[in-house]
């Protein structure tokens, strides 16, 4: 089915656009810009050269969608914002592509982008995400599956954010958080296991307690972050979970956050 255009939109005759989209008035699309098909662009969204977005994709009023990187190191080099299916992205949202022809800024499927947030140049976000009112997330992070954001929540830059985490309203870090855990506070600080999303995504009564008896060895133990890591290879029970939590920890280039 042929898309619905509006005339007093602004649209590159250059930029693809998929089938059955329906674009309002006073959207502005250039160039180098393709869309999927089944996306609704909603009056006063620009969408900028690099985009490259995939289906079935709601874009709110004020949005704009792979504006210039906010980094001193851009050159005005060409580089791509990639947009998944599914997504929701609402009012005055700012996505920033990359900085450098060889980065990319990638924003994955089914996530939520409430009013006013904000994602940095090449910052990887995965499926599943909530990001609240006013959150911002600045450039070179990576975000898992299935992560919440509350409102005015601010990561630092090349900070990592695991699977099934949690972020407390107003939190501000610059620290990675591991997976399947609620953090908050100022300072940042672990706040226990985040069941209520573990449970959503179907992992197992028993397997939340492996996670939070690693988690215990991590964040109440004595010893370092370091011989946690090797307490728990050697006591926990394996699982795809602990494996995933052992890995973000021995991948961290910033440090965890704190202890309570």
């Amino acid at each position: 089915m042929a898309s619905e255009i509006s005339p007093k939109a602004e649209i590159s005759p250059r930029a693809q656009i998929g089938d059955n989209c329906k674009i309002f008035p006073f959207v502005y699309i250039e160039d180098d810009v393709v869309i999927g098909d089944n996306c609704i662009i909603f009056p006063f969204v620009s969408i900028l050269n690099g985009t490259r977005m995939g289906s079935h994709n709601k874009i709110h009023q004020g949005s704009v969608v792979a504006a210039l990187p906010q980094d001193f190191d851009f050159r005005g080099e060409k580089t791509e914002c990639i947009i998944g299916d599914n997504n929701i992205i609402r009012e005055n949202v700012v996505i920033n592509r990359a900085t450098h022809t060889d980065g990319q800024t990638i924003i994955g499927n089914d996530n939520f982008l409430m009013e006013g947030s904000h994602i940095s140049h090449d910052t990887k976000v995965g499926n599943q995400c909530v990001f609240g009112y006013g959150t911002k997330i600045a450039g070179d992070c990576e975000i898992g599956n299935g992560v919440i954001f509350s409102s005015s929540v601010i990561e630092n830059a090349a900070t990592r954010v695991g699977d099934g985490a949690m972020l407390q309203a107003g939190t501000t870090f610059s620290k990675d958080v591991p997976p399947y855990i609620i953090a908050g506070g100022n300072p940042i600080a672990y706040g226990g296991v985040n069941n209520t999303m573990c449970r959503a995504y179907g992992i197992d009564e028993k397997v939340l307690k492996h996670i939070a008896n690693a988690y215990r060895l991590v964040f109440h133990g004595q010893t370092s972050v370091f011989d946690a890591v090797m307490q728990i290879k050697d006591q926990v029970p394996d699982s795809v979970e602990i494996r995933n939590i052992v890995q973000f920890i021995e991948g961290t280039q910033k440090g965890i956050i704190t202890k309570i």
